[in-house]
């Protein structure tokens, strides 16, 4: 009877159709982390300009400004233009007031501003749509979503999610 050394054709094809299963499942995963890792920024930048617009309400209301508009303050060495004590959309408000690396501020226009990724500015790319405080009492909002068309187009719009 004759030893055997190595594997037979079978055995082969076998492994070689096990490694084609688990890398079938696996791959999608991988895929998936790039759209994971942009609604994360996205919500990091959400959560930047909340806690900015906040931080400036907070200076607008020792200054006693709080409640006036087409006034401004100075917070984290920057002036804030405001309204209603919360930042403009412009970018002598809420801009002035945050520091984004890779995203950039698209003025939409009617009060609103889109914060997009500087490599994301086609349709259905990942916004922010900030719209800032129009009357005393009010306050701004903020809204997820994608881009209706291309960014730095005039009337660009971040449709909610």
């Amino acid at each position: 009877m004759k030893k055997q050394n190595g594997f037979t054709l079978i055995e082969l094809v076998i492994v070689i159709i096990v490694l084609g299963i688990l890398a079938a499942t696996a791959v999608p995963k991988f895929i998936n982390l790039q759209d994971d890792a942009k609604k994360s920024a996205m919500k990091g930048v959400e959560a930047a300009v909340h806690s900015a617009a906040n931080i400036v309400y907070s200076k607008a209301a020792i200054d006693g400004v709080e409640t006036t508009a087409g006034e401004s303050v100075s917070a984290a060495g920057s002036t804030v233009a405001i309204n209603y004590g919360y930042p403009t959309a412009t970018s002598a408000g809420i801009v002035s007031a945050i520091e984004v690396s890779g995203f950039d501020a698209v003025f939409a226009g009617n009060n609103t501003i889109t914060f997009v990724a500087e490599k994301d500015k086609n349709a259905t790319d990942l916004c922010i749509l900030y719209t800032q405080a129009t009357t005393k009492g009010g306050s701004y909002s903020l809204q997820d979503g994608t881009l209706a068309g291309t960014a730095g187009a005039l009337g660009t719009a971040c449709t909610p999610n």
